[in-house]
């Protein structure tokens, strides 16, 4: 895919590709990614970029859902590679020091949960997105048709996994919410299962 496309900027594409693992699970405004690149390119160009990568199966930059599509297109994307061990493989963490940074092991098993669903999603299973309204959010949202899924990772048991998906339900009337982690889905379930199982039925 990358050898079929026009790359003016192949370092920023590097960097871009490199910070994205760093960031996955993360919304990233285009400007702050820029601030980090340290580059002269442009949000156009980041934008082009994140798509090549998307193409080559290995990080997407999801969009908001906003139930426009003008909206979703002008929003901070959310990064997402498309395996975790893009993720693992820059950190320097063994397993065991992986899991003691509560912050990083949640990100994993998010990007986890959101790889499966990305991949599906690449494959036309279903359009995926993510949501947040001011300190609102949900992890991810699947649109399989009509049938809209709003799904919440946690890799422990926060009190208010739950508030997300509440005012998601309340601003959209999804068809079904699900909780992956913590109290909810086990997270061996989820990945065990086709994305069909979760958003189809």
């Amino acid at each position: 895919m990358l050898l079929l496309s026009r790359v003016d900027k192949p370092a920023l594409l590097r960097r871009l590709f490199q910070l994205g693992c760093g960031y996955s699970g993360q919304i990233l405004s285009y400007t702050k990614m820029l601030g980090q690149l340290q580059d002269a390119g442009n949000t156009t160009t980041l934008a082009h970029y994140l798509e090549l990568l998307e193409g080559a199966g290995m990080l997407a930059g999801l969009p908001k859902y906003a139930g426009q599509v003008v909206r979703q297109r002008g929003s901070s994307p959310k990064l997402q590679v498309l395996n975790t061990a893009l993720m693992t493989a820059q950190s320097g963490l063994t397993l065991k020091e992986a899991r003691r940074d509560n912050a990083f092991w949640g990100r994993i098993v998010e990007s986890a949960a959101g790889a499966h669903l990305a991949n599906a999603a690449a494959g036309g299973v279903c359009k995926l997105y993510y949501w947040r309204e001011r300190d609102r959010e949900v992890d991810f949202v699947a649109q399989a048709g009509h049938t809209l899924t709003a799904i919440e990772v946690k890799s422990g048991r926060p009190r208010d996994a739950r508030a997300g998906l509440l005012a998601f339900s309340d601003a959209y009337r999804p068809k079904r919410k699900l909780l992956v982690g913590g109290d909810g889905i086990p997270l061996e379930e989820f990945l065990s299962r086709p994305v069909e199982h979760w958003v189809r039925r």
